[in-house]
């Protein structure tokens, strides 16, 4: 297959595109200077591109950030996915889109609705959620009333190496190796009563080309483990990894305005479409990450 990947130098960008070239595709990374506002931009770029899929990954990815640009989050997020929607009807009309929303346009959800599936209902609670639950709508619009080939993908939590520490799992991890660097003995925290599941970004990038392969048009996949653990257990691990025993201290400033209780997923819907599976424990992922920031300069 020919992909062109929007947001390709972001995180989760190149574990794809390096996953798909190993699969044998060829891949076609948009420019990261383009705007995925910029209507003539975008469609200038799918044209050259002339993609049998089109992976959208372009995003403001931080839900804190989001309170601070609301107006922003929604323009990239939002009226980008528009963009790309409206670049492939005219250009490729025929390529299969996978857009990649978020587990967060389900927000908070009550104990007796675990595990999420895909039929709850959006209640964002951020702007970052409104802006990927309007994202989704106009897929499902495209879909709809232009007939494209899209498919909605909803990862729930994911990590891995070369996340910004601005994420809960990375900046823990270089607080960690920083701690043991400098001698330090405090570790500033949110809150860790919630629980997240949590995967392995290198099994979040195979699920999303296979759902390029296999999932249903107009179609919505969460992609999750089926376990949520809290994030103090998280922590627990890292630290344990580490061989650091460091006092932790809430830090007021890392504390969200909402942050729902649980967010545990199904996968049953991806897994039957499929067969996809996590392959990466949590330990493996939460060791990979540690080691990823004892080889950036020291702070």
């Amino acid at each position: 297959m020919r992909a062109f990947v929007t947001g390709g130098h972001g995180f989760v960008g190149p574990w794809l595109c390096q996953h798909l070239k190993e699969s044998g595709d060829e891949v076609v990374i948009a420019d990261p200077s383009m705007d995925v506002t910029d209507g003539p931009a975008v469609l200038g770029a799918v044209g050259d591109a002339e993609p049998d899929v089109v992976y959208h990954l372009a995003a403001q990815a931080s839900v804190n950030s989001s309170w601070d640009a609301p107006v922003a989050t929604f323009a990239v997020n939002a009226l980008g996915t528009v963009q790309v929607l409206s670049a492939v009807q005219a250009c490729s009309p025929a390529a299969r889109v996978v857009m990649v929303s978020s587990v967060e346009v389900y927000g908070a959800v009550q104990e007796d609705d675990l595990p999420i599936t895909e039929a709850a209902p959006f209640r964002p609670a951020t702007p970052y959620a409104a802006s990927k639950a309007a994202a989704e709508m106009a897929c499902l619009q495209a879909h709809l009333g232009w007939g494209l080939d899209v498919v909605r993908a909803r990862p729930f939590n994911h990590t891995g190496p070369g996340q910004t520490a601005q994420f809960f799992v990375p900046g823990m991890a270089r607080q960690i190796v920083n701690a043991v660097t400098s001698g330090a003995t405090d570790l500033r925290t949110g809150d860790l009563t919630v629980r997240r599941d949590i995967l392995d970004v290198r099994d979040v990038v195979r699920a999303y080309r296979l759902l390029a392969q296999r999932g249903a048009a107009g179609e919505a996949y969460n992609v999750c483990s089926g376990q949520s653990v809290p994030l103090a257990q998280v922590l627990d691990r890292l630290l344990t990894l580490a061989g650091s025993d460091l006092t932790l201290t809430t830090d007021p400033s890392r504390l969200r305005p909402v942050d729902p209780p649980d967010h545990r997923g199904d996968p049953t819907r991806l897994h039957d479409a499929t067969g996809w599976a996590p392959e990466y424990g949590l330990d493996q992922t939460l060791d990979d990450v540690l080691a990823y920031w004892r080889r950036q300069p020291p702070e």
